[in-house]
């Protein structure tokens, strides 16, 4: 691995940048857009009628209410449309001022309107039938094929609630208190204008004009924005808190820090009873998700400390102006003799609630720790090094967030913490950009919107020059519904490595994020001895207890994997999963926790996506080394790029959908990441190059001419990563509409 030297790369040259050739017109329109153009009277028929049925529901809705004493709410109704999968959804906003709650599957949208007669939507609906002018938004019904009008809401409930939450729906009346996250919407009809183009002949003064204007405009969308996002909370505080005795435990929103588009919306959790639950997602309009708390606790540890040695000798402290990587866990035995000279124990800080203080920053999952063997393979990735005057490369940070018990406590809003600790190291002294994250939900994600905490990954990437290296979860040995366990699976006769890509097996919140590099787990090697069976064949195989991809919108997720090693099987009846000391082989080795009684400061006693994902972070803070000055974002292109698939899946046989699925790119080569040699070359932009929508670059890969005679016979690869970050939004459920600017 490279190391106390420039990283010898060449430098991508960029040729060209402007406008982009775009071709295909986007996507065609639907065969029913075209229909309602030819039979204007009868759509526009059937949309008023639907429209005036909705307009007199909720009137009777809004007297009921009065007559139960319930609490007022502000004047809005929540609709949901059937539109064209090809409009542009904003045109909903632009012509008939209804404000985007949520675009959904299928070409539902749901939408909010102030205007609780729909004037303009109506006026629109009969211009539609006359003809009228397109500007009047007119041509826009053809594509709006039906608005829901059942008074149950039950489309509306089954795509803005959780799983759990819609199958309770009909008994919430009876719960007396539970604790759900929401998603609000608080876009409203503002946007920010474009931003001006310098034209060749105009002068200074105008162009200055132009752009003080639009800043102007800009500043007063933004205005606008916090103005309703505060009265959108304080909305919700009144009908939550006044209205049903609740409580609001959390908030967390994106202020957007000079960003050119607005945030979409902020989430919150809340404590309130059955009924008010259903009273406030029934008739708040700009609701888009409602979800039970994820469950975050670490796996259980079954495996005895038995062997290990401690006859290392001290390591020495990192350089000065070593990288730092914030390990955000347990805790860390921050006196561990192996670790402790590079904990940078100004900065250590406990994020739990009362009654944990703030300096007890230590760990207390037992028997071996599970942040200190986080933070020992950061430190020296694969082995413990035995090296005489070893130097330990980065600084490590400790930002305890797990109670004594693994479990991240319900208190917390997992969004609004990750932000708190991501602001308070970053904007430290050492300005950290690399944050550790094995942590995840005890459960697979969801697909419907990109959950608030993995979002608030993605804000942040977008935000500030940060990298997230999450583990993509582990599969426990049994689990409960929705979950399902190793054994759950395998008693469902679901073989390995079958299992792996069902839903349940899924990546676990956060690791859907689009921006965090997700890290799973592979076995070390074949076994079987004294009645115990590895369930994999070969080295590299996927752990069957790695959770795998694809991840929200089919994304490939995990990207990476490392070892982080495995279950062993005894085949009987019942079968036993689990891992005993005779598999030590199979498990990896790590620094571990002396804190609780006697055992070795290092050994093979654990396994988990946990220890794959800062072997990766390893790497990472290598090329922070080797590269200082360079955004995280090449770090992130750099480990994904030397990734490469191992050795068992060139066979004929292999499975190409469950490779990609489990493994991601492969496993990450330091050298390959850090450094070049006579038969292979890296080409780099650097620095953080800004592309526009619409706009294209041009970039030339060249090939010395020496290698492009055709008297040579040997092959040329050509790989090419992108790796970028753009706002993203919430209320979206669409890849290319998620992130405010798609990268080709």
């Amino acid at each position: 691995m490279a190391d106390n030297r420039k990283f010898d790369y060449l430098q991508l040259l960029r040729r060209e940048s402007g406008p982009a050739n775009l071709k295909g017109g986007g996507p065609q329109a639907d065969r029913r857009t075209l229909d309602n153009k030819i039979d204007r009277t009868t759509h526009s028929a059937n949309l008023r009628t639907t429209t005036k049925s909705v307009v007199e529901s909720r009137r009777k809705i809004s007297e009921l209410r009065k007559a139960e004493n319930l609490p007022e709410l502000t004047a809005g109704i929540p609709l949901l449309l059937e539109v064209d999968p090809a409009l542009d959804i904003d045109k909903l906003r632009h012509y008939f001022n209804f404000e985007i709650v949520s675009e959904e599957d299928g070409g539902f949208v749901i939408v909010a309107s102030s205007d609780i007669d729909l004037s303009e939507f109506l006026e629109a609906i009969d211009g539609f039938a006359e003809y009228a002018k397109p500007r009047t938004g007119t041509a826009t019904i053809a594509s709006v094929f039906r608005l829901d009008d059942d008074i149950n809401q039950t489309q509306r409930l089954k795509l803005i609630l959780s799983e759990y939450l819609h199958s309770i729906w009909g008994t919430l009346d009876s719960v007396p208190s539970l604790t759900v996250d929401i998603g609000v919407t608080c876009l409203g009809t503002s946007e920010i204008p474009k931003e001006p183009e310098n034209r060749t002949r105009e002068s200074d003064e105008d162009w200055a004009r132009k752009v003080g204007d639009w800043a102007i405009e800009r500043i007063a969308a933004y205005d606008a924005w916090y103005d309703l996002q505060e009265a959108r909370s304080k909305e919700v505080q009144r009908i939550i808190v006044e209205g049903y005795g609740g409580a609001i435990e959390q908030i967390v929103h994106d202020e957007g820090n000079d960003a050119v588009t607005l945030p979409d919306s902020f989430s919150m959790r809340i404590r309130v009873s059955g009924k008010g639950l259903k009273d406030f997602v029934l008739n708040f309009p700009f609701v888009f998700e409602v979800a039970e708390p994820d469950t975050v606790q670490l796996r259980e540890n079954q495996v005895d400390s038995s062997k290990g040695f401690d006859e290392n000798p001290t390591p020495l402290p990192p350089d000065p102006l070593a990288p730092a990587v914030c390990v955000i866990d347990s805790g860390i035995q921050e006196e561990h003799r192996l670790i402790e000279r590079a904990i940078d124990k100004a900065t250590s800080f406990c994020f739990l609630p009362p009654p944990a203080s703030a300096s007890d920053v230590s760990d207390y999952i037992r028997p071996g720790g599970h942040g200190t063997r986080v933070a020992g393979a950061i430190l020296y990735g694969e082995t413990v090094r035995r090296d005489i005057e070893y130097q330990l490369p980065f600084w490590i940070q400790n930002a305890r967030v797990l109670d004594a018990d693994g479990f991240l406590p319900s208190r917390l809003f997992p969004a609004a913490l990750l932000r708190q600790v991501v602001d308070r190291y970053h904007h430290g002294p050492r300005q950290t950009r690399l944050f550790n994250h094995s942590i995840n939900a005890d459960c697979h994600c969801r697909l419907r919107h990109m959950s608030a905490w993995a979002a608030q990954i993605d804000a942040m990437s977008e935000q500030l020059d940060i990298l997230v290296i999450q583990s993509s979860g582990n599969i426990r040995r049994t689990a409960s519904l929705p979950r399902a366990g190793i054994l759950d699976h395998l008693g469902a006769g679901r073989a390995y490595p079958d299992f792996l890509i069902e839903p349940s097996s899924r990546v676990a919140n956060p690791a859907q994020s689009l921006q965090a590099l997700t890290v799973g787990s592979v076995a070390y090697q074949y076994f079987s001895s004294t009645g115990w069976q590895s369930f994999v064949k070969n080295e590299a195989e996927p752990s069957s207890f790695s959770r795998s991809g694809l991840g929200l919108w089919n994304v490939i997720k995990p990207e990476v994997v490392e070892f982080g090693g495995d279950y062993l099987l005894s085949p009987g009846t019942p079968p036993i999963v689990s891992t005993p000391t005779e598999g030590r082989d199979c498990f990896p080795e790590l620094v571990r926790s002396t804190k609780f009684g006697p055992g070795p400061e290092f050994d093979r006693d654990d396994i988990g996506t946990s220890y794959a994902a800062p072997k990766v972070t390893h790497i990472a803070a290598h090329l922070q080394r080797v590269l200082p000055d360079e955004p995280c974002l090449l770090y992130r292109a750099l480990i994904v790029q030397s990734a490469r698939w191992p050795e068992w899946t060139r066979g004929t046989k292999v499975d190409t959908n469950l490779a990609i699925r489990t493994l991601g790119y492969g496993l990450p080569d330091p050298e390959r990441a850090t450094t070049n040699n006579d038969y292979r070359v890296t080409l780099i932009t650097s620095g953080e190059i800004g592309i526009s929508a619409g706009e294209c670059d041009l970039y030339q890969i060249p090939i010395p001419e020496s290698m492009r005679r055709p008297g040579y016979e040997y092959d040329v690869l050509i790989e090419v990563t992108l790796s970028y970050v753009a706002k993203p939004r919430r209320t979206r459920r669409n890849l290319r509409r998620y992130l405010s600017t798609w990268l080709d």
